[in-house]
């Protein structure tokens, strides 16, 4: 069975286009289906965080119109209070050896805004994971933490590469809006990255080789059994 190292955002606010801070975090659903279906497929699943913050659940998740139904966020809540901790001691992003990781995966909510898109440790991960050929699979806004594999001359390293990420058009018509201080989609095509995507609010997942992405909340089951079959070839 694999180790699989889940990066998770520390941050609790985005500083908006306005200069408001909006309440963030990972988003319920993303981090609950990822982690479930990864260990109940028998693997071992480590979050890291940076500074080994405890990470904070975005609060707009958890609501039942949000999570889909009352039913699915009370599983998501008692999922989180599960492995509480798991997520009350994560591993120093810092300290995260790519050797000992089978895949790195990196569930959204607007936190990785805040913080992984701007992170050395996140990007140094990647870089080493990349080259070692691991499983990456950032979904809904985790691909913002790609933004943070640049080498030292300033080569994103995952130009020409093909992912999915939350679409500006999901962004703008059921996550922050116009008040969204940039757009995930926006800045990875700018930054060279061959973006594809399908319907709104439908999961869709992209495998470039190691790299394996989903567009929105509703991919998060869809990528976590894509690594499992990708950790199984």
């Amino acid at each position: 069975m694999a180790n699989i190292l889940m990066v998770v955002s520390a941050a609790d606010s985005l500083t908006m286009k306005d200069g408001s801070e909006h309440p963030t975090g990972y988003w319920a659903e993303e981090l609950v289906e990822s982690h479930r279906v990864l260990r109940e497929a028998g693997h071992t699943v480590r979050i890291a965080t940076p500074g080994g913050v405890k990470p904070t659940v975005d609060q707009v998740s958890l609501a039942p119109e949000s999570a889909g139904s009352p039913e699915k966020a009370a599983a998501f809540t008692q999922y989180i209070s599960y492995i509480d901790a798991e997520l009350s001691s994560p591993l120093v992003l810092a300290d995260a050896d790519v050797s000992e990781y089978d895949a790195v995966v990196m569930p959204g909510g607007h936190g990785p805004m805040a913080d992984l898109a701007f992170d050395k440790d996140m990007g140094r991960i990647l870089i080493e994971a990349d080259a070692a050929g691991k499983i990456i699979a950032p979904f809904c806004h985790g691909p913002a933490g790609l933004l943070a594999a640049e080498t030292e001359d300033g080569k994103f390293i995952f130009a020409g590469r093909k992912l999915t990420v939350f679409t500006d058009e999901e962004e703008l018509n059921g996550g922050t809006g116009e008040n969204t201080p940039w757009f995930v989609e926006e800045v990875l095509r700018t930054k060279g990255a061959e973006i594809e995507t399908g319907p709104a609010w439908t999961s869709y997942v992209v495998r470039d080789r190691n790299l394996i992405s989903g567009q929105n909340p509703q991919s998060s089951e869809d990528v976590a059994k894509a690594v499992i079959s990708a950790l199984a070839e």
